[in-house]
């Protein structure tokens, strides 16, 4: 029997919003305020970049282990701890004086992340066993964090150019004091039937995505035939092939490989993958070139975006009144192709630039955004294994964040970052505009392979998934996967 609740399901549903708005934030946020993280604590660019790459890698890495210890140990019990670790590390990234220390706390903060993604959805479905009441709540849920990641560059601009940089990580207490306290009052719930946690491949995971994106981060600074750098990529090559056979081999693995047999279900990921290591991935150098080459303060930069994620927010909310009504292998190859397009565009950024000049690679790119999400989150549920929705969710939400990481440093490589520090604009859009010819070719081959794929949809057997569709497409925004 459960656990009687001791909120009301309004309460619940309050919490998670509010907490998993604001993990979103912290992603958002910070873009804004990495050129200023940069000038304030001495760091290099590939240093700074691992504010974002510690974030996602530790959130990719933890989010299905955390979400097994959950469904062994107590819901609420993991999220409110993830809670506590996001909130403290907070504390430590507002004081952090070094960039080592900064990036330390942020790879801390991932995994209390994790934790309080993982369980979000749980506490939900306990908090309203009505399916139809539980469509509103999700759709709650995601327009909320979808609004939090359309307004974060915009408000970390404005705070970092008031208050300081700073000020992103001093947001996170009050939010989470208030939260924590709160979240005691939220019913407990278990899996009657937990997985064991996989703590090797745990491990052998995270040590390979770690070492593959620091010899990216640091291979411009060391050298790409460094001993260095071609040991970090051979360690990332053998950790990921013993992970392979480890889940192949392990009784309850973390990352079932018989799903992706399933030619649908690995075409989702492919296309999750896909967007985020080209889109999402390239923000950060965007905001350094809105910045550093265009010159706009952390605000401005944060304005500049708000036409295209306003404009992805609505075309969201139109194309998934078509989940149900067009094929969505259609849809989703349409959107990536657009994601495709618009990365092309930004070879149209010049040195002499304003930021206007972005404004076609951003528009056309984000509505591709807008018609992928809602449909690809439809298709996780729809295509997950009978009883493993949550597990699938978690791999679509390791494949996303996964692909932030991997981008970010990939794209990096390809950017000679220190030039902009030295004023040498020129150099740095040029190699932007490499950047983004790969971001375009990454998010055109993921067209291509979702494309073939991806089975045709029945619309009649996307209308039971419907309302979680309406539900995720902003939520889905940045790129994690909520």
């Amino acid at each position: 029997m459960s656990p009687r609740p001791t909120a009301r399901p309004g309460t619940t549903l309050a919490v998670v919003c509010v907490a998993t708005a604001m993990l979103m934030l912290d992603i958002a946020v910070i873009n804004s305020a990495l050129p200023r993280v940069t000038r304030d604590l001495h760091a290099s660019v590939s240093g700074v970049t691992w504010i974002i790459d510690a974030y996602t890698l530790a959130l990719a890495a933890a989010v299905l282990t955390t979400g097994s210890l959950a469904d062994r140990y107590g819901r609420r019990r993991t999220f409110v701890l993830g809670l506590v670790v996001f909130t403290v590390s907070s504390v430590v990234c507002a004081l952090s004086n070094s960039i080592e220390r900064l990036d330390l706390a942020r790879a801390v903060q991932g995994v209390g992340a994790a934790a309080m993604f993982s369980t979000s959805l749980a506490l939900l479905a306990t908090a309203y066993p009505d399916w139809t009441k539980r469509a509103k709540a999700l759709a709650a849920y995601g327009a909320t964090i979808g609004a939090s990641f359309a307004v974060g560059p915009l408000v970390g601009g404005a705070m970092t150019s008031w208050f300081g940089w700073r000020s992103v990580f001093w947001l996170n207490v009050p939010v989470g004091v208030v939260c924590v306290l709160a979240a005691l009052t939220v019913a407990e719930s278990r899996d009657p039937h937990p997985r064991r946690p996989d703590w090797l491949g745990q491990v052998l995971s995270a040590g390979s995505m770690f070492l593959l994106v620091l010899a990216l981060l640091r291979g411009n600074e060391v050298g790409w035939t460094s001993g260095t750098t071609l040991a970090e990529f051979a360690g990332a090559a053998v950790l990921a092939v013993a992970f392979v056979v480890a889940e192949a081999k392990v009784r309850e693995p973390m990352l079932p490989l018989r799903m992706f047999a399933d030619r649908t279900f690995a075409g989702i990921q492919i296309a999750a993958f896909g967007i985020s290591s080209s889109l999402f991935a390239i923000f950060v150098y965007l905001t350094f070139f809105l910045q550093g080459v265009a010159h706009l303060s952390p605000i401005e930069a944060g304005l500049a975006y708000l036409p295209g994620t306003f404009l992805s927010f609505v075309v969201a909310a139109a194309s998934s009144a078509y989940v149900t009504r067009v094929d969505s292998r259609l849809l989703l190859t349409v959107g990536l192709a657009l994601v495709a397009i618009g990365m092309g565009l930004g070879a149209l950024l010049a040195a002499d630039s304003s930021w206007t000049a972005l404004l076609p690679a951003e528009l056309v790119s984000m509505v591709g955004c807008g018609i992928v999400n809602p449909v690809l989150s439809g298709l996780v549920l729809s295509e997950a294994p009978a009883g493993q929705e949550a597990l699938a969710v978690g791999v679509n939400d390791t494949a996303r964040d996964a692909g932030i990481a991997l981008g970010v440093a990939v794209l990096g490589a390809l950017i000679p970052s220190k030039k902009l520090l030295t004023g040498d604009t020129a150099a740095y859009v040029t190699g932007l505009h490499h950047a983004t010819w790969v971001a375009a070719a990454v998010a055109g081959l993921s067209a291509v392979l979702t494309w073939v794929l991806v089975r045709p949809s029945k619309p009649e057997a996307a209308e039971e998934t419907l309302a979680v569709a309406e539900a995720a497409p902003v939520s889905q925004l940045a790129g994690i996967g909520v």
